[in-house]
């Protein structure tokens, strides 16, 4: 009898844990899940119930991406989620906490972050607020530093496309940001203008960060155009700019100062929301893939070799994993690991090469 009501009290916690929007950790079946090819196959470690409770409570909400402090002896992870906050995840992935927030920030959607050091060695992290037209920069104790706001129109960025835009009070909608050599790089995809726009970190103490004139991208299909500038990222030990061209299929290359180099190209009908590199491998998460049904894929690129495909809706049973909005690369305790996050509905997992 005592084990029928056990029994039954674990099947009711385990439906209103579902019925809520959160799966409960990997079990032991899980773990036996795998998806991916050759040296770079993943399983489940880590689902959204390993969030704070604040972060699990509007989950479904996700709609950013994940900054990780890769100096040595680091390695914690950040993102933000609208409602909640600024969560951190320790540099061992084992365990996560909400940040202080600032109260101007915590209702409104971070689309990414970035994390960055100024000439002192200080660490910041750096969220476009896509629907407020905000560039927030915080400490890494989720303190509020800078507000970045939308151009004045005064300003001269560089291009007279992108300086008459605002002029005529264009809407700013960043969509991701990066920091190289005192530079903020935004991508501002979501809006018709579509350049990567940059502003001048002049100081941080006190601070102070003015935009600057330097502009390039705009809409189209040609050599170092978007169909959508949506994610932004600096390799680390370079001084290259990769934009993911989200409609395109594809990852554009440019110098600091805004010269195209190159393009790299991804699966046909994929839509690659963002990039993220780790000693010679790459990740990108992708809006979708070629075959919808099966949910979208995160790539793993070796030496910018597509080496592997993850598909967590399709093989790990992740069914709110239907487009992944970003994914990054982590390595702790000699094992690698791919955090990402879906969005619409929005979900989180951590998945653990397997060897």
């Amino acid at each position: 009898m005592l084990r029928t009501l056990l029994t039954a009290l674990f099947a009711t916690l385990l439906l209103v844990t579902w019925n809520a929007g959160f799966a409960p950790e990997p079990t032991a079946a899980d773990n036996h899940l795998t998806s991916g090819q050759g040296d770079y196959k993943f399983k489940v470690v880590y689902k959204g119930s390993h969030l704070p409770q604040e972060a699990q409570a509007v989950l479904e909400k996700a709609h950013g991406g994940f900054a990780i402090d890769r100096r040595d002896g680091k390695g914690e992870v950040y993102f933000a989620l609208p409602g909640a906050g600024i969560i951190q995840i320790s540099s061992d992935l084992g365990a996560t906490k909400m940040l202080p927030t600032a109260a101007e920030m915590k209702p409104h959607n971070m689309h990414n972050a970035t994390i960055w050091y100024d000439s002192g060695g200080e660490a910041h992290l750096t969220f476009p607020g896509n629907g407020n037209s905000t560039v927030y920069t915080t400490d890494l104790g989720g303190k509020l530093e800078h507000k970045l706001t939308t151009p004045s129109g005064g300003e001269d960025l560089g291009t007279p496309t992108a300086t008459d835009y605002f002029m005529g009070r264009g809407n700013f909608v960043p969509t991701d940001v990066e920091e190289l050599d005192g530079l903020l790089y935004v991508a501002t995809g979501y809006s018709s203008l579509d350049y990567v726009i940059t502003a001048k970190v002049e100081n941080t103490s006190p601070f102070k960060i003015s935009w600057y004139d330097l502009a390039f991208g705009g809409k189209g299909s040609g050599a170092g155009q978007f169909g959508t500038g949506h994610g932004i990222t600096v390799p680390m030990g370079t001084r290259r700019i990769d934009v993911a061209d989200r409609p395109n299929a594809e990852i554009d290359r440019f110098t600091r100062h805004g010269q195209y180099i190159s393009t790299l190209k991804l699966p046909l009908g994929s839509f690659p929301c963002d990039v993220d590199y780790l000693d010679n491998l790459g990740v990108v998460g992708a809006l979708h893939g070629a075959d919808r049904p099966q949910g979208a894929p995160i790539y793993i690129l070796e030496d910018d070799r597509l080496v592997s495909t993850i598909l967590p809706k399709a093989e790990l049973g992740l069914e709110n994993f239907q487009h992944v909005h970003n994914a990054v690369l982590h390595k702790a305790n000699g094992k690698l690991y791919v955090i990402a996050q879906a969005w619409n509905p929005g979900d989180f997992a951590i998945f653990e090469r397997v060897m």
